[in-house]
């Protein structure tokens, strides 16, 4: 499917050396910025308390966020999560933390809120049908409950050591992989190409949350992860088409079929990537605060990737001397062959 076609190539590779100077230039400056700001990395990380507490109607998430921070208790979040009535707290760790006092904590800032909606706390004990003795707290005012503590979860400093040490992992793993794939699928060339225009995309996501302190969560993590795959697909696309341009233009030189190759793409281009940016900017405007920083990586990474894959995979190929010979296996001659100057000698 093709919404136009372009009849004349585009000379993209004249204009290579500049633009990929720019690349570099941005480049540096997000490792800069990762470097001397780094990243203002969430709970999830760091270790801290997660609540989320549940009101009969739409939370206020101003008086909330208000009656949170008079505890000083540090850089708190508060957003809804899920609904309007429902609303995550996040708490970083301070002091002691151990569960009993992360539990303190946890009482603390849900008497807080209750007596926001000037309500008192108090203690209710059930027993579930298995026998369990259970406690929990709830906030009563006359003959409702204003607000209610749906769960409470505290990640320890290990834990959020050991995933970041794991995400750490699997990005590196996922970049071993895309190597191995465009090394055996093209060529070495190609593989170092593409990786680069990769570790180019990630790099300047991870440097927009470095100088804006945006929060890096998992979920950013995740998206970091997706635009790694989603880029180097668009890689693959273009390096096929220059497989085939060799095969097919013999008389092209490298930067000619590079142009061919990319313009051949623009269509298929715009389709795709439009499709997907229109879904992700969907989710980054209505998808409230839970999705806000998961999109807007997606949203940075998607179009930085559709400018890698031109600009940086294609032009590093060119640079590193990809040529026909390098996709394009000469046929091995049999003696005999018709073309043999050989075939039909007498000795």
């Amino acid at each position: 499917m093709e919404l136009f076609r372009i009849r004349r190539d585009i000379p993209f590779m004249r204009h290579a050396l500049v633009l990929n100077a720019i690349s570099f230039l941005t480049f540096l400056a997000a490792v800069f910025f990762i470097a001397t700001r780094g990243l203002h990395l969430s709970i999830e990380f760091t270790g801290g308390t997660v609540l989320e507490v549940a009101y009969t109607q739409s939370a206020d998430i101003d008086k909330v966020r208000t009656a949170v921070e008079a505890q000083n208790l540090g850089e708190v979040q508060v957003q809804n999560f899920g609904s309007s009535r429902d609303v995550l707290i996040r708490l970083p760790l301070r002091g002691e933390s151990s569960t009993a006092a992360q539990q303190t904590l946890v009482d603390k800032v849900f008497g807080t809120l209750c007596a926001a909606e000037s309500g008192t706390v108090s203690r209710v004990e059930s027993v579930t049908a298995q026998g369990e003795q259970l406690s929990r707290q709830v906030c009563a005012s006359g003959e409702r409950e204003p607000v209610s503590l749906k769960r409470s979860e505290f990640v320890g400093p290990s834990v959020g050591a050991e995933l970041a040490r794991d995400g750490a992992i699997a990005l590196a793993v996922t970049i071993a992989g895309i190597m191995i794939y465009l090394a055996l699928r093209f060529e070495w060339k190609f593989a170092v190409a593409g990786i680069i225009a990769n570790l180019h995309d990630v790099v300047i996501i991870l440097g927009f949350f470095a100088f804006f302190q945006w929060e890096f969560s998992l979920s950013v993590l995740a998206a970091v992860l997706a635009v790694l795959g989603y880029s180097v697909n668009e890689s693959v696309v273009i390096f096929d088409r220059v497989r085939e341009a060799f095969r097919k233009f013999r008389k092209l030189n490298t930067p000619q079929v590079i142009d061919h190759a990319i313009t051949s793409t623009i269509s298929r281009t715009i389709i795709t990537h439009g499709s997907t940016q229109i879904m992700v900017l969907s989710m980054l405007i209505f998808g409230g605060a839970t999705l806000h920083y998961f999109a807007l990586a997606l949203t940075i990474g998607i179009l930085f990737g559709i400018y890698s894959s031109v600009f940086v995979a294609a032009a590093i190929a060119m640079y590193l001397g990809v040529k026909r010979e390098d996709l394009i296996k000469a046929p091995v001659r049999r003696e005999g062959d018709p073309d043999d100057p050989n075939a039909g000698a007498v000795v």
